[in-house]
């Protein structure tokens, strides 16, 4: 069996995890049948690889299943299955003569779909998205970490409502709510910027997702 990187990916490229939104067993299914991926080549891929090993001691006991996972697996009977598909999908008596009216009629109509389409403003995609930044120690200084993650600026980006939800031992994290115009804003780069702030953020973590 193999892994379709590609496809892998373009997942990725959206999302932490390969399920939800917390490690589970459908990323610990990938992982295993992988190496590390190139960093220059599959970015993505690469950061959540990175992300998963660290949670090594834990692969057994994550949740879930790995049903998802195996949709980015490729099994070795794959090709002769898509050559088997092919064949079948020959029709060796076909009627050579097309119906041109019928050919006609269908060139005029997705002509039209696709100039009435062309012709509607396409509205910007956009996510409400909730994320946990986690401090190093109860020591750190809350208010300082949130606004630095604030001070983060950009199009596509408005920062929203905020909490600090306790941990335990005198620690508390910060959850913050945020709207992305996905075209605009990648969610990695975003959390690469936040974990700039070393001196107040140890992670963070995209706890959920919805489109708008």
């Amino acid at each position: 069996m193999s892994v379709n990187f590609d496809a892998l990916e373009q997942h990725l490229t959206t999302r932490s995890y390969i399920e939800g939104y917390t490690p589970s067993q459908a990323d610990v299914h990938v992982y295993g049948l992988i190496t590390a991926p190139e960093p220059s080549k599959y970015p993505h891929s690469a950061r959540w690889y990175s992300h998963i090993k660290s949670y090594a001691a834990e692969h057994t006991s994550l949740p879930g299943t790995s049903t998802a996972g195996q949709a980015f697996v490729r099994s070795a009977s794959a090709p002769a299955a898509d050559a088997a598909e092919e064949e079948e999908e020959v029709d060796l008596f076909a009627d050579e003569e097309e119906d041109e009216d019928a050919e006609r009629l269908k060139a005029e109509r997705v002509a039209a779909y696709n100039a009435k389409k062309a012709g509607k403003p396409k509205a910007a995609a956009k996510s409400v998205v909730t994320l946990e930044v986690k401090p190093w120690d109860d020591e750190t200084d809350m208010k300082a970490l949130e606004e630095s993650v604030r001070s983060i600026e950009q199009e596509g980006l408005l920062w929203g409502a905020s909490t600090l939800v306790a941990v335990g031992y005198g620690i508390f994290k910060l959850q913050i709510n945020l709207v992305v115009e996905d075209e605009l804003v990648s969610l990695d780069d975003l959390q690469e910027k936040i974990a700039d702030f070393s001196d107040y953020v140890q992670s963070s973590d995209i706890t959920a997702m919805q489109k708008l």
